[in-house]
């Protein structure tokens, strides 16, 4: 039998095992459990229909083949036909082995996103208020939801720092690649010479987890009010509402101070902290689990240069997959399909070879 077909059968026996947890009412009391079996039927289930799909396939194939051997005007019809279906079973056994893949475990979460202006002043500030915009755009063609945390605004429209939860289907599935230093070279607004300047931005993509994924102990926290700073507004600077958050085992500052009241400063605070943390446990875990090994796509490290944007040629270079396109102009729109399709598949394929 072949080798993906003699998985299919324990593939249906597992979606089967599932669906039956799924009906059982005390299922649906626990949502952690019910969210975790819904993660699983929908890993399974384009498995299974891509596994029956080969099997009808080859089934036909070696239909053909038959009709082939056979001679005469059904052979010659059938000879025409099995060009076409080699390439579909090709197509499938590719797919197949795709979906193979088990599912991160962070899958499904949302995320918070971090973006801060690093190296080239100003002009970093405004790229990276283009890079928010970016993923604003991208976020609204998904329909996820945009929310600001906390934000660091500078005189010229750009920013020193913003910070966003995106919530939303398959957000850190699609923007889990996102981390690391973007670079742009470009004539800056405020240059009058023409001369093209290459600044940095860096952007962070946290799993958003459950506030029973990470314990924070209440003593582990140092806890600042003050008041507000940045551009005017009706709570700024006339009352104490801006939180500062100290994780003294870790020294992890968070400092919130959009919201309105210090209470929601505090929550919005806490929720930055926590994704934090998390991420801090998962990057360990991840080290423990694999040593020495690196992901065709990177590491997600936020010193890694993963992306080049040079407006001046309209194009725009990943450096992780070697893609480069010359449409940075529409990217920019928050057209980022074929850059994350193309990491997707450069993470898929690099996850096969880890496998064997």
């Amino acid at each position: 039998m072949d080798d993906l077909l003699s998985k299919l059968p324990g593939f249906k026996s597992q979606l089967e095992e599932t669906d039956k947890k799924l009906s059982d009412p005390d299922v649906m009391k626990n949502m952690d459990l019910y969210r975790s079996l819904m993660l699983e039927r929908s890993h399974l289930v384009p498995v299974v229909e891509e596994l029956e799909r080969l099997s009808t396939l080859i089934s036909r194939q070696e239909e053909n083949e038959m009709l082939v051997k056979e001679g005469g005007e059904l052979g010659e019809m059938a000879r025409e036909e099995l060009s076409e279906i080699e390439q579909q079973i090709e197509e499938c056994r590719k797919k197949s082995k795709m979906l193979l893949i088990p599912p991160d475990p962070l899958e499904g979460k949302d995320i918070i996103m971090e973006i801060r202006a690093g190296t080239g002043g100003d002009e970093a500030a405004l790229f990276a208020a283009d890079l928010y915009r970016m993923y604003m755009y991208f976020a609204q063609f998904n329909r996820w939801k945009v929310k600001e945390i906390s934000s660091n605004e500078t005189g010229l429209g750009g920013y020193k720092e913003i910070i966003l939860s995106i919530s939303g289907k398959d957000v850190y599935g699609s923007l889990r690649w996102e981390s690391g230093v973007h670079r742009v070279q470009r004539v800056p607004e405020t240059e009058s010479g023409g001369r093209i300047h290459t600044s940095a931005v860096t952007v962070a993509v946290l799993p958003e987890p459950e506030q029973a994924e990470v314990n924070i102990r209440q003593e582990d926290l140092r806890i600042d009010v003050m008041r507000a700073g940045g551009p005017g507004g009706q709570c700024v600077n006339t009352t104490e509402s801006a939180v500062r958050i100290i994780h003294l085992p870790t020294g992890l500052t968070v400092i919130c101070q959009n919201q309105k009241s210090q209470l929601q400063n505090r929550e919005e605070a806490m929720r930055v902290l926590r994704s934090r943390l998390y991420e801090m446990e998962t990057e360990k875990k991840a080290r423990e689990r694999a040593e020495e090994r690196k992901s065709q796509v990177g590491s997600g490290d936020r010193s890694e240069r993963i992306r080049t944007y040079n407006f001046p040629q309209n194009r725009l270079t990943d450096h992780r997959i070697n893609l480069t396109l010359y449409n940075l102009d529409l990217v920019m729109e928050g057209h980022l399909e074929q850059v994350i399709e193309a990491l997707k598949i450069s993470a898929g394929e690099a996850a096969l070879k880890e496998a064997k």
